[in-house]
């Protein structure tokens, strides 16, 4: 078991971060990337330095420039690209059969609003899936501080599969049968954290953060219900656990761009001074569309779009949520 071989797609901060786990926990790793440039840098330096600096990588975690680079009986491929490059880089699998998929993304695809998941099926359709969700940042998680994440899947089996390959003394799994919970909790929480970095770039206070973190669960749940997920999912680590920590933490880069938005800065020079991806950006757009697909008020996620589309100021979004009308909680 020790010797078996986990390919990992997407060299960022998260991807490396758990092909460190998964290295510690002395399997082969084979690390791949889109960006060569990027590849070059972690074979000759044997580090991350641009997103995971000071943090060496041990003999078993081999970064590759092609993907047929890794061994051809590989079956476990964990998956951290970004939604919008989700789908290619499963068609660079095809030539490995019989893979279990753990995604580690969290989004939508970008234009059709589809989970995770389903791409998965769509494109490798003799696949097993999973998914890898939770309140966990990738340097806290390569410095082997103590992280509890959730892997879901269908099948209890497949899930069970990945959480033997991550689990260690400081990456606690938790195994899960929400798939589709799971991915909107893990999607949803970005757009919830753009808006709490603009509140507190605002200057609006921790009253008005837990407002937002509790009015964003309920948004949250109310995407998750319409979309066949269990209530009860939310409750949990890829829910309110993966809330909590995006809106009120700074390594969050959604909740970054939040921040320098309020201080009047472009999205692109936002993002430009983030300098990875932002998934909330996409995903803001795709919960809107699911918001009318299901007919559900999200009205946290519209101002949130409506701010990143230039509709309207980060000030402007505030007010808007603040002059609606009065409803019951429940």
């Amino acid at each position: 078991m020790a010797a078996q071989p986990v390919l990992v797609l997407g060299a960022g901060s998260w991807g490396t971060a758990l092909a460190l786990v998964l290295a510690r926990n002395q399997y082969t790793v084979y690390l791949w990337d889109i960006d060569s440039a990027l590849i070059d840098s972690l074979k000759s330096e044997k580090c991350n330095t641009r997103y995971i600096p000071n943090t060496a990588f041990p003999e078993n975690l081999i970064p590759i420039s092609a993907i047929d680079a890794a061994p051809a009986d590989t079956k476990m491929v964990v998956n951290a690209v970004p939604c919008h490059g989700l789908r290619s880089s499963l068609q660079l699998l095809k030539s490995f059969t019989g893979v279990q998929v753990c995604i580690a993304c969290k989004g939508f695809e970008p234009g059709t609003h589809k989970l995770n998941h389903q791409v998965v099926l769509e494109e490798l359709s003799n696949s097993a899936v999973a998914i890898l969700s939770g309140p966990s940042f990738a340097k806290e998680v390569a410095a082997s501080l103590p992280t509890a994440v959730t892997i879901a899947a269908i099948d209890n089996k497949v899930a069970q599969n990945f959480a033997d390959l991550f689990h260690s003394d400081v990456f606690r799994i938790y195994t899960h049968s929400d798939v589709i919970g799971a991915q909107v909790g893990g999607a949803v929480k970005n757009v919830m954290a753009i808006a709490a970095g603009i509140a507190d770039g605002l200057g609006y206070g921790a009253n008005t953060r837990a407002a937002l973190v509790t009015r964003g669960l309920a948004e949250i749940m109310r995407l998750g219900l319409a979309m066949g997920a269990n209530p009860e999912t939310f409750m949990g680590l890829a829910g309110l656990g993966d809330l909590v920590l995006t809106c009120t933490d700074n390594q969050s880069r959604n909740r970054s761009l939040g921040l320098l938005l309020a201080k009047g800065l472009s999205i692109e020079a936002a993002s430009d001074k983030i300098g990875q991806s932002i998934e909330g950006l996409k995903t803001a757009v795709e919960v809107s569309e699911l918001a009318k697909k299901y007919h559900i008020e999200m009205p946290i996620t519209e101002q949130v779009n409506n701010v990143l589309q230039s509709l309207c100021s980060p000030h402007e979004a505030v007010k808007n949520l603040l002059r609606r009308e009065q409803v019951s909680e429940v």
